[in-house]
């Protein structure tokens, strides 16, 4: 949940946080919403745990499917990344552009006559 939040977002948000709510209540205040953090972790633990226990072996088959979704988000994640996408782009084989359902091959050229007008694509235009 917090993979992408780094020290500096951090450091902005104590700052800010010690402004807006002042030196003394920023304490507590901290407390207040590491104890619900917690309790909140430990009601979907309970949660999943249940579902398991209710369920039995099958609720692991329900999970596979969304497992085997995560990889392409995380993949999807990494595109954010300008310089991840950046080396993804120079070092990867595979072409970047989707390939369109029915190829067809462009007409062939050839060298126009005095006074002919070129022919006129209306998708270009």
């Amino acid at each position: 949940m917090f993979d992408s939040v780094g020290w500096g977002e951090i450091l902005v948000l104590l700052v800010a946080g010690l402004f807006i709510l002042g030196p003394e209540r920023l304490p507590e205040a901290a407390a207040w919403l590491g104890k619900t953090i917690r309790q909140v972790k430990d009601f979907a633990t309970g949660a999943r745990d249940q579902l398991r226990s209710e369920i039995g072996p099958e609720f692991d088959e329900l999970r596979k499917p969304l497992d085997d979704l995560r990889q392409p988000l995380q993949e999807l994640r990494g595109l954010r990344d300008p310089k991840r996408a950046m080396m993804r782009s120079l070092l990867d084989d595979q072409p970047t552009k989707p390939q369109s359902a029915s190829p067809t091959p462009p007409p062939p050229s050839r060298a126009l006559a005095p006074n002919e007008r070129p022919p006129i694509d209306p998708d270009a235009t």
